[in-house]
């Protein structure tokens, strides 16, 4: 388990480079699976996550190579099935929660997809019976070993079918496009999820020969296709890694420049760290955000308290609520965080308050801010990373804290974020790695 020592108080300065979206890299990574041909990708982020995807395919068969940096090729020529059957699949598929997505494509391609129960951040409740209902649907049957805790999905053809999503899963609705693109007719997806990952998914299918319609809709259709072709594809910079930048810049009063954004994929984002009154400028396709001293909260129009609440696209995001919570510690006002999509994600803000923010914990959904207004700062102490988000909050936390603070299980931030210590660092960090 590694560490970070941080060195906290300190105003940075500089340019930061998003990594490729890392929840839209594991969905195009596993859709390589659905032809032979060579398929390459391009901003493919160097984290945890990623890799043990990758490494999980090349032991599946496809043929890897990286031909530069950020960029690989996949070749899902030679498949081989009877690797799903093996103890090294069950070991490194259950340390993965992206790898359920291998099960569309290989059930649309081979007529059968394995997957151990997959793991992941202890965030709270993320049940996979969307993935399942909808390979049931369209004419796979589904078993479930409890013994052995793995998931088989098997079908001689799939045919298309309309279909109800019970809930806009994310991982759902790409699982369900992956095996329905090769599906004998149509298939109608309501309630779709329509994130920017699932519309970048649906646009590289189409390049790859799918016909999809309604891509950026909650109501996708899916003409069935016989095969599909290589394409080139390249992966959105990583909305969640932006609005950390943007949260690091405003607690630690400094000057960033955020580059290369893809503004116009972020959403709400920029708008909600606007109503908590964060400075931003639109430089072509920068994010700008100057030196702040102070920020205020927004109420809303008839004076109560502001309410910044996670939903489905194009709500707001849940992976950058913890990063919120923190930036709202110093602002001047108050502002109820409610993450409504997972029940354990706010258990992390006890290291704040140990910290010295004013917060409470209403219940696991719900944390009510009040603001420092800079008036006392943040201080530094030794905590554990919980999970990828909130470790990264934590950092955010730290960084703004004068003096040393010390964040173990680093190991998690390392799955989401690509060389964060060495990034920052290059702007004025101090950010020191302790490898145990």
């Amino acid at each position: 388990m590694s560490t970070f020592e941080i060195i906290g108080g300190k105003s940075l300065k500089g340019e930061l480079t998003p990594q490729g979206a890392k929840n839209e890299a594991l969905q195009i990574l596993c859709a390589t699976l659905l032809t032979e041909e060579k398929v390459t990708i391009h901003n493919i982020p160097n984290i945890l996550d990623v890799n043990k995807l990758i490494e999980l395919l090349s032991e599946l068969g496809v043929k890897v190579n990286q031909e530069s940096k950020n960029t690989y090729s996949f070749e899902a020529k030679n498949i081989n099935l009877d690797y799903l059957n093996s103890p090294e699949f069950a070991s490194k598929g259950s340390s993965l929660r992206g790898s359920i997505m291998i099960i569309g494509p290989l059930l649309a391609r081979f007529g059968k997809g394995y997957i151990p129960r997959p793991g992941g951040d202890k965030i709270g409740r993320r049940r996979l019976d969307t993935h399942f209902l909808g390979f049931e649907k369209l004419g796979a049957k589904f078993n479930f070993n409890q013994d052995e805790n793995f998931y088989r999905v098997e079908a001689k053809e799939l045919k298309g079918c309309y279909l109800l999503l019970d809930e806009a899963s994310v991982t759902g609705t790409a699982n369900i496009v992956m095996a329905a693109v090769m599906a004998k007719g149509t298939t109608t997806i309501y309630n779709a999820a329509c994130e920017p990952y699932i519309q970048q998914l649906c646009k590289m299918l189409i390049s790859m020969g799918a016909k999809i319609s309604g891509v950026g809709s909650n109501l996708l259709s899916i003409e069935g296709v016989t095969s599909l072709c290589g394409c080139e594809h390249r992966v959105l910079p990583d909305m969640i890694e932006i609005g950390s930048f943007i949260g690091l810049a405003v607690m630690t009063k400094s000057e960033i420049t955020i580059k290369d954004v893809a503004y116009h994929e972020l959403g709400m984002i920029p708008g909600a760290f606007k109503r908590l009154g964060v400075k931003m400028e639109l430089r072509g396709d920068d994010i700008y955000i100057p030196k702040q001293e102070n920020y205020q909260i927004e109420t809303f129009i008839d004076g109560s308290i502001l309410t910044i609440a996670d939903a489905p696209w194009p709500g707001l995001t849940p992976d950058l609520l913890s990063v919120f919570l923190v930036v709202a510690t110093q602002a001047k006002g108050s502002v109820l965080i409610h993450q409504k999509m997972f029940e354990s994600r706010l258990f992390f803000t006890d290291k704040l308050i140990d910290m010295g923010a004013q917060i409470i914990l209403c219940d696991p959904h719900r944390a009510t801010v009040i603001g420092l207004n800079q008036r006392q700062g943040l201080r530094p102490t030794t905590m554990v990373s919980p999970d990828i988000r909130a470790g990264v909050a934590l950092l955010i936390a730290a960084l703004s804290a004068d003096g040393k603070s010390t964040i173990h299980n680093i190991d998690q931030i390392d799955r989401g974020y690509e060389n964060i210590d060495l990034r920052l660092n290059a702007i004025g960090a101090s950010i020191k790695r302790i490898s145990n």
